[in-house]
């Protein structure tokens, strides 16, 4: 008799087929990318292609695997439950399970007389390895290579780990400042373990052993670090079991009841794929144009104010302009008509010098055969300090400073500026060309463009 585990979670589906005597015969771990039923169909049809047809005793869980149980008809395991179950007859010492997953963390205590207290994150996924991923996307490496810069940080830096945005910010300031990349690294591992504690274990105290399992746990050796360090424990208090990042299916598969029913794994794919997504159209949004008159009526006349444009053979003088914000540069010239002759915009990739450095280098290109002399340079954003001294521009700018500026000079009677960003918001007020108020969001950048 052969059972199959599969544990669908947010970002991944690990599926297993084991035996009687929970030898794992087969296993698949693959990231879905939303695709939960094409992926899901996948494995199955390769697990019935691998056992030939066989009958097997199957098992949903995961975030997403209550919903696939339901809709075919089949058996739904608690994850905590699948873990703890499998925890407790194959590692009885343990007093401890701690598993990360894509967008969620558990944390299971066990006490003397083996009685589990489960705790788990709620909405927030802060902390879990869809964190580590927006992470490491931000500093331009893969995980492998976010944990390889960990191992060689020599300091740790404070980072927000409740919500992805935050940390996005607070990193983002990390590379303004030329902080080593290694010790970024470090720091967002440190995070996720200060988040994990501090969210789940609520005062209690947990005890050694600790069994570590789930992808992020399994996969990065300096995420285990850091835990061992947040907990003051040593490297021989954890356990990281054979397969740790399967051990939720495993789990699911060795929760099934013997008296479980059969199934030919071809009739439960034809279930699956027959499942139509079910859709309440009465929590739709309106549309943001009814039809594409709408659009297009719309597209023309959004931009009714433009900033007036010429060549470059018509400059006599330069003024340059340089925004350096959170994720992308901006860069302009003006002549001596206030009239703009070049542009530019980019990623910065986490490297404000550098991208300014990029985009004034094919300025000077483009100038070089007129001989314009640049009468005057200022600098805005979130890399001004940065940009100001580092290349020795003459102003520095405070945003609302420049925005109120630049729309009074476009539009004289403009009354509101709302500019969304990288990682900040501004809503400007003015009377008479004067400001008269600023809203700006704080420490959270969530509805700006990171969000995006």
């Amino acid at each position: 008799m052969l059972k199959i585990g599969i544990d669908i979670g947010s970002t991944t589906i690990k599926g297993v087929v084991i035996d009687q005597e929970c030898q794992l015969l087969f296993s698949e771990y693959i990231r879905h990318n939303t695709l939960i039923k094409e992926t899901l169909i996948s494995l199955l049809t390769k697990i019935e292609d691998h056992f030939q047809n066989q009958p097997f005793q199957i098992a949903f869980t995961g975030s997403a695997g209550m919903g696939i149980a339901e809709k075919s008809n089949s058996l739904f395991v608690q994850e905590i439950i699948a873990a703890s179950y499998l925890l407790k007859a194959q590692y009885p010492s343990v007093n401890t399970l701690l598993d990360i997953g894509g967008e969620d963390a558990k944390l299971v205590l066990f006490d003397h007389a083996s009685n589990p207290d489960f705790r788990m994150n709620g909405n927030c996924a802060g902390g879990t390895g869809a964190y580590i991923d927006q992470m490491a996307a931000l500093l331009h490496v893969s995980i492998d290579q976010l944990n390889q810069l960990a191992s060689k940080s020599t300091k740790k830096y404070p980072i927000a780990s409740r919500c992805g945005v935050f940390a996005k910010t607070d990193v983002q300031n990390l590379i303004s400042r030329k902080i080593e990349t290694a010790d970024i690294a470090s720091s967002i591992f440190e995070a996720v373990a200060n988040q994990t504690v501090n969210a789940l274990a609520k005062g209690s105290i947990i005890q050694p052993q600790i069994l570590m399992c789930g992808g992020p746990l399994t996969f990065i050796p300096e995420l285990r670090s850091a835990f061992v360090q947040v907990l003051k424990i040593s490297h021989q208090d954890i356990i990281i079991p054979n397969h740790g990042e399967l051990f939720t299916a495993i789990g699911t598969a060795f929760s099934i009841p013997d008296s479980h029913k059969e199934i030919q794994l071809n009739q439960l794919i034809s279930s699956i794929s027959s499942q139509i997504p079910f859709e309440n159209p009465h929590n739709n949004l309106f549309p943001l144009f009814e039809n594409v008159e709408n659009f297009n009526h719309w597209n023309t006349h959004k931009n009714l104010v433009r900033l007036p444009s010429n060549q470059i053979s018509n400059a006599q003088e330069l003024y340059i302009g340089i925004d350096s914000g959170s994720t992308t540069t901006k860069i302009v010239a003006l002549n001596e008509n206030q009239e703009l002759v070049y542009n530019f915009y980019a990623h910065n990739n986490g490297d404000q010098l550098k991208s300014v450095i990029t985009g004034l280098t094919e300025m000077k290109e483009k100038f070089d055969h007129h001989s314009i002399p640049v009468i005057s340079t200022a600098v805005t954003g979130y890399g001004e300090d940065l940009i100001h001294k580092g290349l020795g521009i003459d102003f520095g700018i405070v945003e609302t400073v420049a925005h109120s500026i630049a729309a009074h000079q476009m539009e004289p009677e403009v009354s509101f500026i709302l500019d969304i960003g990288g990682q900040d918001m501004k809503a400007i007020f003015l009377q008479n060309g004067v400001i008269s108020n600023i809203e700006i969001n704080e420490a959270c950048s969530s509805g700006c463009g990171t969000f995006i």
